[in-house]
């Protein structure tokens, strides 16, 4: 009696120490979360393979208003201003945010987004309360619950109808024994041919028992967040809830091997290991399983919406609330882009400019390394949040709701043996295909067939920009070549510029945009001012003399 008492105490002790430990534990991130609210995660390694995977398997992106394709995220750095964006706290969270950077829906979807962020940005308390639930999905296997959504379904084997005579032939052994004990030599077999069965099956229940496991944590979660009445009335419907309730039990079961991580458990374990090979029970659950999420696939995936968009909007809610000056964007029916105080937010102290395009596309000329490039990526990177995550980086931000694309970063390719210009006239292809769209499309351009020869290259350039430029778009493209300026005066082109003053033999950029085309040029300076031999720069400046004036 003595023994049981000990026991009882110890297991009350234990108990105790647990949950003290847990509250702490919660105490210490709520105290963190508090903290952090507006402050940039100090996270520096993100495996950008798993945080896409939701984004790449979606079947549903195809419907979206438009899609970021690898050409695009590549040209306006997304993966970076991802990182510098990123407030959220859970893994389907991340995952859910690259989708959301890369996949632009309707202005509806955008406005309704916008109300879930201002639930969270007027209630802190409630931000940090839900931050604390999704941070339960923070473990890196939670990566692996868009597999249950997005990844083909495991087919039965067809030899499943052998593993259910054998189910039955244990348990008739099992009660005929008591009555004819010679049966209980037919479990040997049976046993060894389970235990066969058991082992080749367990490859298939290891590669759903990341996704599996988090699925039974993210249902917990999410019942825990339909229950606070703010967030409820933000969603039409949450009776995935309820569906995925009714495979809660087979859930829990196929992810419990996942969950036995105490060693004082182990003993436990092995007796359940037994019975289950002996009477099947994970084979066939395993597949009634299978069968359930089939079912309630869409229902699951309502579950990972809800999640990611509740965790997204806490997101922006707290980038809202840190030290950047962020605008809500309006958005226009008529062609007019107009934005004040505009900057890129991945540069440091960024100077901010202003433009109003009325009608009209934009011609930006300028000396190297003035900003020409970094202002077009500036209005696109903005144009992308405006339409995903309803923010710009700026004071004010007008526009019409783009479809967005780009030519800017080109690179030859070795592998395809495509040339440097034949990788531009591909790239540009896509854009001249779209622009006669009924949809207005921001078209931006750094260097327009910067592959070629002058002569072409100018003559096919300002014939591209004018077929582009069309009633619904707008074009934004950067080029040294100052003849555009004159070919494409009556094509709706307002012409903007960057430009650089020397002192003290020091290039000085004030990478402020100014109205007209560049009057000035500065590459044979740079030679200059970099030490270049004499004989270079004077026979440089010959040829600009004799030539080009």
């Amino acid at each position: 009696m003595n023994y049981f008492l000990a026991i009882a105490i110890i297991l009350v002790i234990w108990f105790l120490i647990s949950n003290f430990n847990k509250k702490k534990r919660l105490t210490k991130l709520r105290t963190s979360l508090y903290k952090n609210w507006g402050t940039p995660q100090k996270k520096t390694y993100y495996n950008f393979f798993v945080i896409s995977k939701y984004f790449n398997n979606n079947s549903h992106k195809e419907k979206a208003y438009h899609i970021l394709s690898d050409k695009i995220k590549s040209d306006f750095d997304i993966d970076a201003i991802f990182k510098f964006i990123n407030r959220t706290s859970s893994k389907i969270g991340e995952q859910y945010l690259y989708f959301k950077l890369r996949t632009i829906g309707s202005i509806k979807e955008v406005q309704k987004f916008e109300k879930l962020t201002a639930l969270f940005e007027n209630n802190k308390e409630l931000s940090i309360t839900c931050q604390l639930e999704l941070s339960k999905l923070n473990n890196n296997n939670a990566y692996y619950l868009e597999e249950l959504v997005n990844d083909k379904q495991l087919e039965k084997p067809k030899y499943l109808w052998l593993v259910k005579t054998l189910t039955i032939t244990a348990i008739s052994s099992i009660i005929l024994l008591f009555f004819y004990p010679i049966f209980s030599l037919l479990l040997v077999p049976v046993f060894s041919a389970n235990l066969f069965f058991h082992y080749k099956n367990k490859h298939s229940v290891v590669y759903y028992l990341n996704g599996v496991n988090q699925l039974s944590r993210a249902l917990k979660v999410s019942k825990n967040l339909a229950k606070i009445p703010e967030i409820v009335s933000n969603f039409n419907n949450i009776c995935f809830i309820e569906r995925i309730k009714t495979i809660q039990l087979k859930t829990e079961f196929i992810a419990f091997e996942k969950n036995v991580t105490n060693e004082y458990l182990f003993f436990f374990w092995f007796f359940a290991e037994m019975i289950k090979i002996l009477f099947n029970v994970e084979y066939l659950m395993f597949y009634s399983f299978l069968n359930s999420i089939n079912k309630e696939r869409k229902s699951i995936e309502q579950l990972f919406i809800f999640i990611g968009e509740i965790d997204v909007a806490i997101s922006t809610a707290s980038l809202k609330a840190g030290n950047l000056k962020i605008c809500t964007p309006t958005f226009t029916i008529h062609n007019e882009l107009k934005v004040n105080e505009i900057y890129h937010p991945l540069i440091e102290n960024c100077i901010t400019n202003n433009v109003n395009l009325l009608q009209k596309s934009m011609l930006l000329t300028g000396s190297n390394m003035s900003g020409k490039t970094t202002f077009i990526r500036t209005v696109a990177v903005n144009s992308i949040l405006a339409q995903t995550l309803n923010i710009c980086f700026a004071d004010t931000y007008s526009a019409p709701f783009y479809k967005v694309y780009s030519s800017i970063r080109i690179t030859d390719d070795l592998l395809e043996d495509t040339s440097y210009y034949l990788q531009e006239v591909l790239t540009v292809k896509e854009l001249i295909d779209v622009a006669k769209d009924s949809y207005p499309c921001l078209f931006v351009l750094d260097e327009i067939f910067k592959g070629t020869n002058t002569i072409e290259r100018i003559s096919g350039g300002k014939a591209i920009l004018s077929f582009l430029n069309t009633d619904n778009n707008t074009v934004l493209v950067s080029t040294h070549d100052i003849e555009l300026t004159e070919l494409l005066v009556k094509e709706n082109y307002d012409f903007y510029h960057f430009s650089e003053q020397i002192k003290d033999n020091t290039l000085f950029f004030d990478h402020k945009i100014k109205t007209g085309k560049l009057q000035t040029r500065n590459a044979i300076k740079i030679l200059e001012l970099y030490n270049y031999p004499s004989e270079i720069i004077k026979s440089a400046k010959k040829v600009e003399s004799d030539y080009f004036s």
